[in-house]
């Protein structure tokens, strides 16, 4: 699993540095998040989750069905919005109340 942290969308929150558990994501010189060793990225997906700008991915290899999709997750006060973007650039969207979540 691998993430892509898109600094032009970037708004230099911190909530993704704040939300990795191998302390992997830190905001550069210039106030953005970047990814010191993305060899060592878990792909537990919590930046992607936090992220209020959906400016963080993470890639859905073969292996997770993705075929090279991308994964973002939009939020909308309790719900979750999983985007799935395929390398066509069709969507599918998961909508998951975080009250709920396993409900889906």
């Amino acid at each position: 699993m691998s993430i892509e942290i898109s600094q032009d969308v970037c708004i230099g929150c911190g909530q993704c540095a704040k939300s990795c558990p191998g302390t992997l994501i830190q905001l550069d010189d210039k106030g953005k998040a970047c990814i010191s060793r993305i060899e060592r990225c878990w792909g537990c997906a919590s930046c992607v989750k936090e992220c209020p700008v959906q400016a963080i991915a993470m890639f859905l290899g073969e292996d997770m069905g993705g075929l090279g999709g991308k994964l973002t997750v939009g939020r909308e006060n309790t719900l979750l919005h999983w985007i799935i973007t395929k390398p066509d650039g069709d969507t599918q969207i998961l909508t998951v109340d975080s009250r709920d979540p396993n409900k889906y």
